[in-house]
């Protein structure tokens, strides 16, 4: 059985945006901290070195692999933000067509910058997001 080990540190998430670069990025990740707590209802918690989760769920994958991993998170990495939101359901797939400018991960969504999205169709996937991991998965509440 093959076990996740990125886990959840205490590690400061202000202390960790402060060593972001690009300022535009900084803006950026304190507003994205907003919205994901506000969606969540949950505080911003560092996930391993460069990832800020928010809340948190038991997955296990039929390969036998599993772990924890953020309901909602991203990482402002030096060429783009990347946004943990995206589940792979058909109404996120819709919502997609409205999001504005960003490139497609395997498991997130690539921006530049806030401003090149639409942040009414952020706070949808955001909550399709949720609601997909709360019924398909177990939500670990601390």
């Amino acid at each position: 059985m093959s076990v996740n080990k990125t886990h959840y540190t205490e590690a400061n998430v202000l202390a960790f945006i402060e060593t972001v670069d690009n300022l535009q990025k900084k803006e950026d990740s304190l507003r994205l901290i907003e919205l994901m707590e506000t969606a969540l209802g949950e505080k911003a918690k560092m996930f391993g070195p460069s990832i800020i989760g928010f809340g948190k769920y038991h997955y296990k994958y039929d390969s036998g692999h599993e772990g924890e991993a953020p309901i909602l998170g991203f990482s402002p990495r030096k060429a783009a933000i990347s946004l943990y939101v995206y589940s792979g359901s058909a109404e996120q797939d819709g919502f997609l067509t409205q999001l504005g400018k960003f490139k497609m991960g395997k498991a997130c969504i690539y921006v530049k910058k806030l401003s090149d999205i639409n942040l009414e169709i952020l706070q949808k996937l955001m909550a399709s997001s949720i609601d997909f991991i709360s019924k398909k998965y177990q939500r670990i509440l601390e």
